[in-house]
């Protein structure tokens, strides 16, 4: 038996799981991302967003170690003493643990992560990069996929501009990202807020859909720093040139997200594939990023768990080595040679030099 929330892979789904990180690790590196490696374990922080949810040990110098539980934080951490001026790119893939499983990692307790960080660049062009790397990645993955993108300090602003108190703007935040609006009416009936304030906030669950739902946002009395967070999203997607489903009302994490917040999802699929966004000043100056869920895309590709056959039968060692280096070869231990590869489906037969149809054996 094996603990609960993880997962032992045979052939083929463990194949299918690394080749689908070699396609999204290769696209990255066509795009400049460099890989990182990150180690597994690291010095607990209480502080850490995950910590709650770690799997924690005691080294023998009794310091708290805990399994790397996500990768952002971790690289930020480690990269600061290394990063100077100027644009960095940086790729990473592995596995993760969580001591308790998460509904939006289907329950997994132990995941796979396959992902990038763009850091030093900010704006609308460094935005448009990462999304357009989103979309890439669906690609690369075979997957139809729609991009759903938030913009969580457009919301934000919206709050601490309303002079509403601590506690209520986070209950408003929570019935605006639930698009709950009986609630924030009767948040707000219960806590006045000025009437420019009050038709802002509870337009936000609304603004779901095409670009027209920018056009509908810039129409409403905001803050200036709302209103600016708006035009860079706007020449975010003029510059992405691809359709987006837009959610002005999602507020998922808006202290941590300084800009766009996007997910991607597929038809008949119902979990994000993928997540990510822009924190600039949360973990660094300027920073985007985004990660892929590798089970999570296995999951929505449903393919096939059939084996698959070598193109060759090596008859002895010569063979194997000599045509190995172009096609899948695989050696033969048994006594009938031929019977086997019909059996299995492989239409040639190697030995020595020689590579022949098994009809023709």
């Amino acid at each position: 038996m094996i603990p609960e929330g993880t997962r032992f892979l045979l052939p083929p789904e463990a194949r299918l799981k690394a080749e689908l990180m070699a396609r999204l690790r290769d696209l990255f590196l066509r795009h400049g991302y460099e890989p990182v490696e990150l180690p597994a374990l690291e010095v607990y922080d209480p502080s850490h967003p995950l910590a709650e949810r770690a799997f924690k040990l005691v080294d023998k110098t009794g310091e708290v170690l805990a399994l790397r539980s996500e990768f952002t934080t971790l690289l930020a951490k480690l990269l600061r003493p290394h990063l100077g001026e100027g644009v960095a790119r940086f790729q990473y893939a592995g596995a993760l643990w969580l001591r308790e499983g998460d509904a939006e990692l289907g329950r997994y307790r132990e995941y796979t992560q396959v992902g990038l960080e763009l850091i030093g660049a900010t704006g609308p062009l460094a935005d448009a990069e990462i999304l357009s790397l989103v979309f890439a990645a669906l690609e690369a993955l075979g997957l139809e996929g729609e991009v759903e993108v938030g913009l969580p300090s457009l919301v934000g602003e919206v709050l601490k501009a309303s002079g509403l108190p601590e506690e209520a703007r986070k209950e408003a935040q929570r019935a605006i990202h639930r698009k709950n609006l009986p609630e924030l009416t009767e948040l707000l009936s219960r806590h006045p807020v000025s009437p420019e304030a009050r038709r802002t906030l509870l337009a936000l669950p609304d603004l779901y859909g095409g670009m027209e739902v920018l056009a509908e946002a810039k129409s409403l009395p905001l803050p200036e720093r709302a209103r600016k967070a708006l035009e860079d999203l706007e020449k975010t997607l003029e510059l992405l040139e691809r359709p987006v489903l837009l959610d002005l009302g999602m507020t998922r994490r808006y202290e941590y997200y300084s800009g766009v917040f996007f997910r991607a999802y597929t038809p008949g699929f119902g979990l994000p594939l993928l997540g990510g966004g822009r924190y600039d000043g949360a973990l660094l100056p300027r920073a985007a990023g985004f990660a892929i869920g590798v089970e999570r895309a296995l999951e929505a590709l449903k393919l096939p768990r059939v084996d698959v056959s070598p193109e060759v039968l090596a008859l002895d060692l010569k063979a194997l080595r000599r045509f190995a280096r172009e096609k899948r070869v695989e050696l033969f231990h048994g006594e009938d040679p031929v019977a086997y590869a019909k059996a299995r489906g492989i239409p040639y037969l190697a030995q020595g030099e020689r590579i022949f149809k098994v009809e023709e054996a």
